[in-house]
């Protein structure tokens, strides 16, 4: 149905890594639910643009960073092509709050178009995150920051969960063993002890994900020893691989952007957290709590992100966490 000409379009802004711009979509979808005849034009990273396909009244909106949208200079291309594709927009979402971000909603604020920011929470994940007197208590989550953001112009969301679909058939078990930090992943001798015992199940297939030629070469390894596995990683577009993600029974994945993609359609993730920790607000949407695995360290978390080294130079936090603690919680899901 075409939309009005009078009908409010406001612009989103997140500018970063892909499993941060697919948090903002579940969010997005309840504004858009919540808020008839509204359209949301979103801004981010030129190549997730299958993350906003068959949404209706989410218009992506692809920035070229790099090359294009480069620099002041490169924003302010981004701005005018903003203005004279979709001169409708009465209002800015920064969802990102970066220099990025904040150059291209200073040029809207100059046109006194009115513009809500997110608040980061960063005093309290200092607090999370300090070697000494941490405060180990749950944060806002990063979903409701999004939602507070869309609130304070005025749009409400519809708090509505994502349905966890009971698929028949032969069960399909996605792991995505890596992260962009070593921190923040589990080592891959350990996930292979996962999917030795995973393997056991006659009913199951096992699908490898993840990103780059030296994760795909890895995976390629690994089903090499193990020629029932599947390797989707490096094989398929972004689009390809959210419609294989879709058909997951239960995804594995760390800390990363598969628990959130495998998250926007309702797949259970059995998500890994050594370094980070689900109280800074980065849980995958919809995902309850038993679904984190992870062990209690004085330590931990020691970062918001997994970006810094351990100051420990044991990596503890995911080399005491027994491959047992993973498959025990997978094979939970799957008898349910």
């Amino acid at each position: 149905m075409a939309r009005s000409r009078n009908s409010p379009t406001i612009l989103a802004i997140r500018f970063s890594a892909m499993g941060d711009a697919a948090m903002t979509i579940p969010v997005m979808k309840q504004v858009l639910a919540a808020n008839p005849g509204l359209t949301i034009v979103f801004v981010t990273n030129k190549n997730w643009g299958a993350l906003c396909e068959g949404i209706p009244g989410l218009v992506f909106y692809p920035a070229d960073l790099k090359g294009a949208h480069k620099g002041v200079a490169g924003l302010y291309r981004l701005f005018s092509s903003l203005r004279k594709d979709h001169p409708e927009i009465s209002a800015v979402a920064d969802l990102h709050h970066v220099l990025r971000s904040r150059i291209v909603r200073s040029f809207y604020r100059f046109l006194g178009i009115p513009v809500a920011v997110i608040d980061k929470g960063r005093e309290g994940k200092k607090q999370l995150t300090r070697k000494e007197n941490k405060v180990l208590q749950p944060l806002e989550t990063t979903i409701s920051r999004y939602r507070r953001v869309f609130a304070g112009l005025g749009l409400k969301a519809a708090e509505t969960a994502l349905e966890t679909r009971l698929l028949p058939g032969r069960k399909q078990i996605g792991i995505a063993p890596f992260a962009t930090y070593k921190e923040k992943t589990y080592p891959l001798a350990k996930m292979e002890e996962v999917i030795r015992q995973l393997l056991a199940r006659e009913d199951a297939d096992i699908l490898l994900f993840g990103g780059g030629a030296h994760e795909v070469a890895q995976l390629k390894e690994l089903a090499a020893r193990h020629p029932s596995l599947t390797v989707v990683a490096g094989r398929h577009s972004l689009q390809e691989e959210l419609a294989i993600i879709r058909r997951l029974h239960v995804m594995v994945s760390m800390d990363s952007a598969n628990m959130h993609l495998a998250s926007l359609f309702g797949v259970p993730v059995v998500s890994v957290w050594g370094a980070t920790h689900p109280y800074a607000g980065f849980m995958g949407f919809g995902q309850p709590e038993e679904n984190a695995v992870q062990i209690d360290l004085y330590c931990r978390p020691c970062s918001v992100f997994g970006n810094k080294p351990c100051f420990r130079g044991d990596h503890a936090c995911m080399e005491q966490l027994a491959p047992e603690r993973i498959v025990e919680r997978v094979r939970e899901i799957l008898k349910g």
